[in-house]
Parts: C-alpha cells; sequence; structure tokens
C-alpha cells in the first residue's frame, strides 16, 4: 500500500472518532502519533551507529514497546495507557540542558500536545496504519515528506490555522534569492510549520554541501521560534522527517516577549527568512518592550523593527509583508525609514491579493534587504497572475515556475544588469522620502484603468439613492391602500 494511501486510511479512520473534531485537530492528533513513530524509527538507527546512544524516551513509552505489535493493547486499556501514562510521563521528562538532549525535543512536543480520540479501537486501528510506513527506508521517508507538505497544506482549510502556511513556492523563491551556506547562522523567527526551514536544508544540500562536516555545521547553525503549539509540534516533526537529529533548536515561544535591548550583539544572525503574522494583534505589554518610536500592537510591524536589530553587518533578510505595511504611516513610516537606513532595501516583489487564498486575501509582498549599507535606491517587481487565469486558488496555486520571469530578471547574486521592463521599475532613496517614505509604488508602466470624474459617480450615487427612497415611499403607499381594502 502506498504512502499516502496508508494517510488516506487514518484520516478516514479518525473521522468515524466523536473526539475528533475538524481538520486542526485531526492534524495535531496526527502529528504527535507520526512524531513517536518517527522519533522511534531514527532512535533504532542511532542505537546501531553509535554504542552509547540512548533513546530520550523512556523504554516502557518507546513506539515499539507499546504500538508496534498489532495484536497489542487496545480499547480502554489503550485509552487509558496513553491519557494516564504515557503523556504525563513525556510532559515531565527531565531534561539536562546539555546541547543535542532530544529529551528536551520530546517533552517541548508533548507539553501541550492532547489526545483528542475516545475510542481504544479506533486508535489501534490508527497505530496499525502508521506501523506501515518504516521512516528508516530511505524512499519512503521522502514519500512521506512530501504526503507531510500536503498535511501541512491542508492547514489552509482549517480555519485560523492556515496563517502556518506559507505556499512551497513563495519559501522557495525567497531562499533560492538569498542562497544561505554552510556557516552562515540562519533565523526564523515566527517559523510557523517550518517552510523556510525545510526549503533553506533542501537548498544547502542540494548545491553547497560538499563534506559530511558540511551537513552537521548546517544543523547547527539553524535557529526558529514559534509560538503556537500545533505549528510548533508541526515543525519539530518536519525537522525529523528531514534528518535533522536534534530540532531542539525551534523553541516554543514568543520571539516578540523578549526586550529588544535583550538581543545583544551575540545573538546576531547571518540570515533572517520568515512569513511574520500580519492582521494580528499582541497581547497587551509586548509592545512596551520595544523603543517607543517603535512601539505597537501590530505583529509584523514589531517582527519587522526586530530583525533590522538581528541580523548582522552584511547580512540579508527576506520578509513577506502586507499592503499595509507598505503604505502606513506614524509606527510604519518611522520603520521604514529606520529599515531604509539600517539596510540596502534593494529589492521588493509585489504579489497578487490571491497568494495566500483561502485563508487571507490581501496583497502581500516580499522584501529583500541586507544590512550595512544605506538604501540608495529601490527596485520593484510586480508577479501577476499566469496568463488565461483569474486568481490563485486551493486548486490552482502559486507554483515556483510562475517566478521565474523574475529570477531570470534578478541579475544573480550581485543582481546585475537589471533593467526597467512592463513588470519591473526603480526608485530613488530621495523619490521614497519625498513620498513620506510610502512604498506603495504602483507600476508606471501599467496604464491605470479610467474610472472617470470622481464628482460623477458621486452624482450618480445621489441620484440612485433618491431613486431608491422614491420607490420605497411608493411601495408604502401602495401597501397601505392594500391594507384599507
Amino acid at each position: 500500500m502506498s504512502v499516502r494511501t496508508i494517510v488516506k486510511s487514518i484520516q478516514d479512520i479518525m473521522r468515524q472518532d466523536t473526539g475528533v473534531d475538524g481538520d486542526a485537530q485531526r492534524i495535531s492528533q496526527l502529528c504527535w502519533m507520526f512524531f513517536l513513530k518517527i522519533i522511534d524509527d531514527q532512535d533504532q538507527e542511532l542505537e546501531l551507529m553509535k554504542d552509547d546512544y540512548t533513546s530520550p524516551v523512556p523504554e516502557d513509552f518507546q513506539w515499539r514497546t507499546w504500538a508496534a505489535d498489532p495484536e497489542g493493547i487496545t480499547g480502554e486499556k489503550l485509552l487509558a495507557f496513553i491519557n494516564a501514562d504515557l503523556f504525563p510521563t513525556l510532559k515531565a521528562l527531565q531534561v539536562t540542558g546539555h546541547s543535542g538532549d532530544r529529551r528536551r525535543v520530546v517533552r517541548t512536543v508533548f507539553e501541550d500536545a492532547y489526545n483528542y480520540m475516545k475510542s481504544g479501537q479506533l486508535m489501534r486501528q490508527v497505530v496499525n496504519k502508521i506501523n506501515e510506513v518504516d521512516f528508516n527506508n530511505l524512499s519512503e521517508r521522502q514519500h512521506f515528506g512530501d504526503i507531510y507538505e500536503q498535511i501541512l497544506n491542508d492547514l489552509q482549510s482549517a480555519g485560523n490555522a492556515g496563517e502556518y502556511y506559507t505556499p512551497r513556492a513563495i519559501t522557495a523563491f525567497m531562499v533560492d534569492r538569498i542562497d544561505p551556506r554552510p556557516g552562515e547562522t540562519l533565523l526564523d523567527p515566527a517559523c510557523g510549520t517550518g517552510g523556510f526551514l525545510t526549503c533553506s536544508l533542501r537548498h544547502m544540500r542540494e548545491r553547497h554541501v560538499k563534506r559530511p562536516e558540511d551537513e552537521q555545521i548546517i544543523q547547527a547553525t539553524l535557529r526558529a521560534v514559534e509560538k503556537k503549539q500545533l505549528p510548533h509540534m508541526l515543525c519539530v516533526t518536519n525537522m525529523l522527517l528531514h534528518g535533522i537529529e536534534d530540532p531542539g533548536f525551534v523553541r516554543h515561544d514568543n520571539t516578540l516577549a523578549r526586550p529588544y535591548i535583550g538581543w545583544e550583539r551575540k545573538d546576531r544572525v547571518d540570515i533572517v527568512l520568515t512569513n511574520p503574522p500580519f492582521g494580528g494583534k499582541e497581547e497587551d505589554g509586548i509592545e512596551s518592550n520595544f523603543p517607543q518610536h517603535f512601539r505597537t500592537k501590530e505583529t509584523a510591524d514589531l517582527f519587522l523593527a526586530l530583525i533590522v536589530r538581528l541580523l548582522k553587518p552584511g547580512g540579508r533578510g527576506a520578509v513577506v509583508l502586507p499592503d499595509g505595511t507598505l503604505f502606513g504611516e506614524g509606527v510604519k513610516m518611522r520603520l521604514k525609514e529606520h529599515l531604509m537606513e539600517e539596510c540596502n532595501l534593494h529589492t521588493i516583489v509585489r504579489l497578487p491579493n490571491s497568494v495566500f487564498r483561502p485563508y487571507a486575501s490581501i496583497g502581500t509582498n516580499l522584501l529583500f534587504f541586507e544590512k550595512g549599507e544605506t538604501t540608495q535606491g529601490i527596485w520593484f517587481y510586480e508577479h501577476r497572475v499566469p496568463e488565461g487565469q483569474k486568481a490563485y486558488s486551493m486548486t490552482k496555486p502559486i507554483r515556483l515556475e510562475h517566478l521565474q520571469p523574475c529570477i531570470d530578471w534578478w541579475g544573480g547574486a550581485e543582481r546585475n544588469g537589471r533593467e526597467e521592463t512592463e513588470r519591473a521599475w526603480k526608485v530613488t532613496a530621495d523619490e521614497v522620502r519625498e513620498r513620506g517614505y510610502n512604498l506603495d509604488i504602483k507600476n508606471p508602466h501599467t496604464q491605470e484603468d479610467d474610472h472617470g470624474d470622481p464628482q460623477d459617480w458621486l452624482d450618480k450615487l445621489a441620484a440612485a439613492e433618491a431613486d431608491a427612497a422614491d420607490l420605497r415611499k411608493r411601495l408604502k403607499t401602495i401597501l397601505a391602500e392594500a391594507l384599507i381594502r
């Protein structure tokens, strides 16, 4: 049976359980169970490779002990074991704090995890299906990695859970343009399910890993933080799937909760790749961690301020931001001035509203910048939906090949030979200052539709309202006469 068929079977079984309500709970349930199977398979491989290796999971709670036998415990006994023994034990694992202590990863994953299933018989059926996947089989692991990506994609239909998912074409494009290399510290301060991390790993392994030491260096230089429990658990599992032995670098925390001045020189990184939450508001008190002139409850703005601080001189950043950041005033204006003074904001790729559908339908932008030089000019590139397609959607999402024209125009690592086209244009820093740091600059090569004189529209609106009022008056008269009759 194929891995895809196995995963579908598991989801069908879960739909029969009265305790699992909706996609978000089903994915959360899937995740902690897959996590235990994946880490156990990985443990068995490490036990063969390393003489002194010990599993982070106590023996009685290892997947191979309680789950591997298809005729093992089931029904109420299985539920009681999971709820009364497995979860309390893994939530309370003692950790050493030493680097490479995988118990910390297990405990962090289970701290906020929950068993939603209420049927022990259905739970046993799910466990037996999961046992059909061997995560030490490279081809099966790679195939499951693709399925896992689809599971993450399914989050888009799970209400607000969709906020954790950035289209893979966008993450791949941004990583490709930033070109991370082994030895460079890379941070995603709002990592969600780990899309930028997995794309960066794939990019470096395909292009820059030449020796075993390079792989070790990569794993030692990744940094990530995620505030919410579900995406954090998904991200850690994603890292295990992508061959990360110790995904303890993925912290379950709120990056913004640490005071701005508390981020010191030793905390600075070479690369920041992120899609910070936008449209949301931070809890009371978080903004007080920032200097007065940057204080706001808008999450994306706070992240932008912090990212500029966290980059080393010469460091590179690529960030997804909404249109509102580009044209906003007040704190937003001061942030853009700060960004352009501290960094060379060299490129802004403008995306159509439909890229993040269905859970968001607002204009977004990809900002690329380098720390240490003041901005002299900014190139804009307008990405458009492909010919013959009105908008991106779940059935017709953005793909990396759609962004190939931008890659061709980019000009390589040094951005040489860029020219203005019907999609690309450049503005000077002086022009931006004259606009009050409004970066919502439309494509000058696109002729705006002529919507006529605004006063004509106002006159037509007033006339329509008068006609509507007259119709309401006549209708009342007719109804009154009918009642009298």
